[in-house]
């Protein structure tokens, strides 16, 4: 068997072992899962999440996605606990210890200090019958039959499955939070998601002045309206200067493709009726998703039934949003 082949079935049992895992973590979601969410909701106090090794990275990575969802959580390792960063837990957090085997030295030390500080002990572990599982106030049963080590003893399976079973504590608390987009956002200013969140339309208009043009124009003052305002269209308006239409470069060159009087034809004759439009309080990131639906690469902005500007694909892909 060549080396390609033998590389493509190692992978496809290693992702079969860990979704089989994770879909298994149903089946022990149960009355200390219930009650682990609605002490959290009820609690004053922070989410503080503990480990050693791997357990300690999917800790960190739980405590950021807590915080990211509007649940206030602190990271600390099991080891430098018992060292002096115990000092970090008050009596009203909660603390969730991370382990699979539940018996590790720096467990057994741990435990019965955070027991007399009087934090409530949730225990996610795959071993409930540990001695974290028999002394934690709450268990998350994070059970797994087999690592996707060939030898089942490299932490694989069993740290993905603490990582899904975190996530599922992390969405539960955000939906009965009733948590918004908008309240992400505020956790999120930075990057291309942040942007996606709180940049709105007008937010990229330009400061240019508006192409438009009446119904009647010429070609030549189409043509002078697209090139001198350069954001390659220009809207049509009627007399009340409500939208009817757009033109773009690209109308301008499928119409000297035809047979028209050049010298006599109108804005009315050649232009887009019945546009794609936004309103400038939409999130920018819905004016990206209309263009790429739609094929095209500008919308008209509007404030109500008026113009207030143009924007274009290549403003937001500037913008960092996509």
């Amino acid at each position: 068997m060549n080396l390609a082949k033998n590389i493509r079935i190692t992978a496809t049992r290693v992702l079969q072992n860990e979704a089989k895992a994770i879909l298994n973590l149903i089946n022990y979601l149960d009355h200390d899962f219930d009650a682990c969410v609605k002490q959290i909701l009820a609690s004053k106090g922070r989410v503080v999440v503990t480990g050693v090794g791997k357990s300690a990275i999917i800790a960190n990575k739980i405590v950021a996605t807590l915080n990211s969802t509007g649940t206030p959580s602190l990271f600390m390792h099991a080891a430098d606990a018992i060292h002096g960063d115990l000092g970090m837990i008050q009596s009203e957090d909660i603390v969730i210890c991370i382990s699979k085997s539940g018996n590790t030295p720096e467990i057994k030390v741990l435990v019965p200090l955070l027991k007399k500080s009087g934090s409530v002990l949730v225990g996610l572990v795959s071993n409930t019958k540990s001695y974290l599982a028999e002394h934690a106030d709450f268990v998350l049963n994070a059970t797994i039959e087999e690592e996707a080590c060939p030898n089942n003893l490299a932490p694989t399976t069993s740290t993905t499955a603490h990582l899904a079973m975190g996530d599922a504590l992390a969405v539960c608390l955000l939906e009965a939070r009733g948590f918004t987009p908008e309240d992400f956002a505020k956790f999120h200013p930075g990057g291309s998601l942040g942007k996606q969140l709180y940049l709105k339309v007008e937010d990229v208009l330009g400061k240019d002045q508006i192409p438009k043009v009446s119904e009647d124009a010429g070609l030549t003052e189409v043509i002078l309206e697209i090139s001198g305002k350069r954001l390659g269209a220009t809207a049509v308006v009627d007399k009340n200067d409500r939208l009817v239409g757009i033109i773009t470069d690209g109308d301008l060159r499928r119409m000297l493709q035809k047979t028209l009087d050049i010298q006599s034809v109108k804005a009315s004759e050649i232009m887009t009726v019945n546009p794609k439009t936004i309103s400038k309080d939409e999130f920018a990131v819905r004016a990206y998703n209309l263009m790429r639906n739609h094929n095209i690469t500008q919308l008209v902005a509007m404030d109500g039934d008026y113009i207030v500007g143009f924007v274009h694909i290549h403003e937001l892909m500037k913008e960092g949003i996509v």
